[in-house]
């Protein structure tokens, strides 16, 4: 008997979904994918969302998991950069139960990447502090202690030598500042050194389009805390929020 869950990743360019095989963490069907409507409202973005849902039409004692591109607290959005800003303050939860009929369980969308690694990914199985970094445009934080999902940690934006950590550090600072490979990875290093002097974590995992490429800069980087690439790429967002959902239900 496989257990189903249902993820939907809300993203800055497009809203994706699919039912998630929760014991092998992958899709059980192709996801399906509509492009973010503009502006995107709470309105516009629940009715999408109602829309992947319908689309595969999950069974109700499904549990449906949606990720969101922003500090997501008890439910109620608090940041929105990549969407409208008429999200701050509003229940996510409440709006996409409004259009689809369904009750959803909310998360941040690092967080549900995080906890998609953890459950399928680069640190299936392992106890401990695991700390998720994802770069590009920004850099997206997550981590797991234990099993447990720490939520909200917006650890891109710590202040390094008098700047936002992702002004230098995330994979858009290359073109942002025109850096060659070799200044792009002392900023990474200058980053993942502060960040395990303040934690101290037993993994870290590296996510974002970039972590493609983790031969490249992986390797020389110098860290006491073992760095390895998220294995789940674009499917962690909505593999880990199926997941997270299910542990919820």
């Amino acid at each position: 008997m496989t257990h189903i869950g249902f993820g939907v990743d809300i993203g800055g360019s497009g809203i994706k979904g699919a039912p998630v095989d929760l014991d092998a963490g992958e899709f059980l069907e192709g996801r399906f994918r509509i492009p973010t409507p503009q502006p995107a409202t709470p309105e516009a973005v629940g009715a999408t969302v109602a829309e992947v849902i319908a689309h595969f039409n999950p069974a109700p004692e499904i549990a449906i998991g949606v990720a969101f591109p922003g500090v997501v607290q008890h439910g109620v959005v608090r940041t929105a950069a990549n969407v409208d800003d008429a999200w701050i303050g509003t229940d996510l939860g409440a709006v996409i139960r409004d259009h689809s009929g369904r009750d959803v369980y909310v998360l941040n969308d690092a967080d549900a990447a995080g906890y998609g690694e953890f459950r399928y990914g680069a640190a299936h199985g392992r106890d401990g502090v695991i700390f998720l970094a994802t770069l590009g445009t920004g850099i997206g934080t997550a981590m797991i202690v234990d099993g447990t999902l720490v939520p909200n940690l917006e650890f891109g934006h710590i202040i390094i030598d008098g700047h936002d950590a992702e002004e230098y550090a995330a994979e858009s600072a290359r073109d942002r500042h025109s850096l060659s490979d070799d200044e792009w990875i002392a900023n990474l290093q200058r980053y993942f050194t502060e960040i395990e002097n303040l934690f101290w974590p037993d993994l870290f995992i590296v996510g974002g389009g970039v972590s493609k490429e983790h031969a490249s800069f992986l390797p020389r980087l110098s860290l006491r805390t073992p760095i390895v690439p998220a294995e789940l790429f674009n499917a962690a967002g909505i593999v880990g929020a199926a997941a997270a959902a299910a542990a919820h239900h």
